[in-house]
């Protein structure tokens, strides 16, 4: 990989290999989950990957009971929901990931605001982001 290859397919390979990493602007000191050059908020272009902690906490949730085609054939459904979850890290940024290790047929055991750390799901070929709730 490229060391500023700023890519989706850059942070999947990171993910990969087990880090959870962020994209930092040394011009405005802007840090992101997700991937992206030009920096969003300075137009830098010296952008450089860092490896984010992986603890954060809900600041969001949702309950999926319809799953897009992939999770259906891994047997998510109506009868088995999932849940999706905005995770503020906590270096600052937020990103989307499933959230696991809850009961989503049962929502109102999940709250915002509970602390959670990164995990990393092997699905066929792919490695997905996840959070689990600590402790």
């Amino acid at each position: 990989m490229a060391e500023q290859d700023f890519t989706r397919a850059a942070l999947e390979e990171h993910l990969a290999a087990g880090r959870l990493m962020g994209v930092r602007c040394p011009s405005c000191q802007g840090l992101s989950a997700v991937p992206r050059a030009p920096c969003p908020a300075c137009r830098g272009t010296d952008l450089q990957w860092v490896e984010l902690s992986g603890r954060g906490t809900v600041v969001g949730f949702t309950v999926v009971h319809v799953p897009p085609t992939p999770l259906c054939a891994a047997g998510y459904g109506r009868d088995n929901p999932y849940a999706a979850a905005v995770v503020r890290l906590a270096e600052g940024p937020w990103i989307t990931a499933r959230l696991v290790g809850v009961d989503a047929s049962r929502p109102e055991t999940i709250r915002v605001g509970m602390p959670v750390r990164v995990e990393f799901l092997r699905e066929g070929t792919r490695t997905v982001l996840a959070f689990r709730p600590e402790g």
